[in-house]
């Protein structure tokens, strides 16, 4: 008979042996120790021995004694125990229950011997309603996980299951009090923030006249299309929602998982079965979606705007700057080809002088310009490439920032209509971008804004009183800088510091015992509170660094180095393609195999593309070509468009010549058809 939400198969299997244990299972569960032989050994019988220990082991592995027949074992499993035992003939086993108290005895001998608790046990069975009330709160599941984690926890703490109708039954009543329990605390916690919000919610499913659609149908219905239209629409409906003020009800006490089963449940009910529930469960169910729906509704109104920022401001800004570019092509061309035909005509003249060893003669060498191109079209063509080609390597963000600029006219409605919507919120470490994002309609009325130094309220400075420098010296610095380092730590402790600092760097001591001699009982000790003094000024002067509002070459740096960090997960997610880039394995040594082999990998790739990169180069200088410094310090190791990333990697030892490197492919000749994965 099936029970309740177990399936007739499922309630059959329950507290047997449903199929042969694996070899991992029957080493595990079915291997005798001394203990488990000292305790065998005292039976006369060898049929006595053998039952016994199928008995002993099958309540390891089941959690409960057979009863009906205690031999229902798969036959491997006594051949398993039999060989352990030195038994030849596994088959006496069947004249273990020709007295069938036996087993009964043997079983209560067992169940005392390794303290196993029976199922009615005050104490255990209190232990266990509290774990189970526990689980069926905290965890939006079904009831069938929740019966396998209660035979779970049952056989861990070595309790013997009970009946499979027993068990479910519980599983059931426990599920039942829990969703009780938390449609009362939903529905509590609305009429206590409000006695007319359970009202108001049972309003939404009621259809207006002349609508097919109810109040709350129509909020569940999202925008479907990427105009400025469609953005206001979903940020009304991101007020109209707003407007319940559902932020204001206390519900951390709820798990989040729940809430979001809740109003999934919700969600698939018609109006009509919504509006028949009983209360609690009515505005509990209606407070969920309604939470829900606020934030599906915030979610895709940004979703919109950030389609809209990309389609109408950055996009366009970037074909911009692109056709303006461009358009300066040919004129550069042109330039160029001049500006090239004049040093090529200057540098042969200059190489005759020089192997001559003649004076110089200026005239000579204008005369030998004019040859390919006149004085006049040299100097315009010189202009010409200073315009069209800045000093500056940032020229192409310079030309991208004005075009976003000249394109803010565009979005400024979206950006006053984002900072007025009501319903916005943001938890503690958003609250200075939500602040920004209130003040874009004072910045869409013409208000200007520059950094200033108090804008960095949430972070702490720290500054050096120096001897003989007075208060007040430093201006908008020392109004920032409130704190102040205790400079006589550092100084008394000096010496100590630069012996911690020399012990880590040799190796002469083991970072963890450094660390040990920093605290005492949770609290700093001198060395270590020497050290926090130290490490502020380096703090303080990391920070100054970021926030410069005029030099940017530290913000550049770190830039620079997320780059590079950037590139190796992207060759990592590359490498490790066969599973879409995810860690598989089942235990943890497996994916600590995995993600060893895929650093080995990563390591040859890069110490492979490093050793030709570095032959490159050579053979490039070696034929006279000139390589300027701050392009080798552009080169990386991480690019792989060279690499074939599918199939097995296999690795055999071998001892290559000294140098021996495979020839570097012509650059004149055939481009191969290599996916371009990869290549920038």
């Amino acid at each position: 008979m099936p029970v309740e939400f177990l399936t007739d198969e499922q309630a059959e299997a329950y507290g047997k042996f449903a199929e042969e244990p694996t070899r991992p299972e029957l080493e595990r569960f079915f291997f005798l120790d001394d203990v488990d032989r000292d305790l065998i050994a005292r039976r006369r019988s060898t049929y006595h021995q053998l039952g016994f220990a199928l008995q002993m082991c099958t309540v390891r592995y089941i959690g409960r004694f057979l009863p009906d027949d205690p031999l229902d074992a798969p036959w491997p499993v006594v051949e398993h125990l039999a060989a352990q035992l030195g038994i030849e003939d596994p088959s006496v086993v069947k004249r273990y229950t020709e007295r069938p108290k036996t087993a009964y005895e043997h079983a209560w001998e067992i169940r005392d011997a390794y303290e196993y608790h029976e199922y009615d046990d005050p104490e255990w069975s209190r232990r266990f309603r509290t774990f189970l009330h526990g689980r069926a709160w905290t965890h939006a599941e079904g009831p069938k996980a929740l019966f396998d984690h209660a035979v779970g926890w049952l056989r861990r703490n070595r309790v013997l299951l009970p009946g499979v109708s027993v068990l479910a039954r519980q599983v059931s009543e426990v599920r039942k009090v829990a969703e009780k329990r938390l449609h009362a605390t939903v529905a509590g916690a609305a009429r206590r923030a409000d006695p007319a919000l359970p009202g108001d919610l049972v309003a939404t499913l009621k259809t207006p006249e002349g609508s097919r659609f109810s109040e709350l149908e129509r909020l569940r219905r999202p925008p479907t299309r990427t105009t400025g239209t469609a953005f206001a629409r979903a940020l009304e409906r991101v007020d109209e929602i707003g407007a319940y003020r559902l932020g204001r009800l206390r519900l951390s006490q709820i798990p989040p998982n729940r809430m979001a089963a809740l109003a999934r449940y919700a969600l698939g009910s018609k109006a009509p079965l919504l509006e028949r529930a009983q209360e609690p469960k009515r505005t509990a169910m209606l407070t969920a979606v309604m939470r829900h729906l606020e934030a599906k509704a915030i979610d895709e109104a940004l979703d919109l705007f950030q389609v809209l920022m990309a389609t109408r401001l950055l996009n366009t800004a970037k074909r911009k700057t692109e056709k303006e570019r461009l358009s300066t092509l040919p004129q550069l061309e042109k330039a160029s080809r001049v500006l090239a035909r004049a040093a090529k005509a200057l540098l042969e003249e200059l190489e005759l002088v020089e192997e001559h060893e003649a004076d110089l003669d200026v005239a000579a060498l204008w005369a030998a310009v004019e040859e390919v191109a006149p004085r006049a079209a040299v100097m315009s063509a010189a202009a010409t490439v200073v315009t069209l080609v800045p000093g500056d390597e940032n020229s192409a963000e310079v030309a991208m920032r004005a075009a976003l600029a000249n394109r803010y006219a565009t979005v400024r409605p979206f950006l006053a209509l984002l900072g007025e919507s009501k319903a916005l919120d943001a938890a503690s470490a958003g609250k200075r971008v939500l602040a920004g994002v209130r003040g874009l309609p004072a910045l869409a009325r013409g208000y200007n804004f520059s950094p200033r130094f108090r804008d960095l309220d949430d972070q702490r400075f720290w500054r050096a009183p120096l001897p003989g420098v007075e208060t007040g010296t430093y201006g908008a610095v020392e109004d920032l800088a409130r704190n102040r380092v205790n400079l006589n730590e550092v100084i008394t402790h000096w010496p100590d510091m630069l012996k911690v600092a020399g012990s880590l760097v040799t190796n002469q001591v083991r970072a963890y015992d450094l660390l040990r001699m920093f605290g005492r009982d949770g609290r700093p000790t001198p060395l270590g509170a020497a050290f926090a003094e130290y490490g502020r000024i380096a703090k303080t002067a990391h920070l100054l660094r970021v926030v410069d509002p005029v030099d940017d070459t530290y913000r550049r740096q770190m830039n620079r180095q997320l780059t590079v960090q950037e590139s190796r997960h992207k060759l990592a997610r590359d490498v490790c393609h066969g599973k879409r880039g995810t860690i598989h394995q089942a235990y943890r040594d497996g994916m600590e195999d995995q993600l060893g082999a895929l650093g080995l990998v990563l390591n040859a790739i890069v110490l492979w593309t490093t050793k030709y990169i570095d032959a490159a180069v050579a053979q490039l200088c070696a034929e006279g070509h000139e390589i300027r410094e701050e392009d080798i310090a552009r080169l990386s190791p991480l690019k792989h468009r060279n690499l074939n990333l599918l199939g097995r990697y296999s690795f055999t030892a071998s001892t290559p010549a000294a140098g021996a490197l495979r020839p570097l492919r012509n650059p004149d000749g055939p481009e191969s058809d290599d996916d371009d994965d990869g290549a920038g």
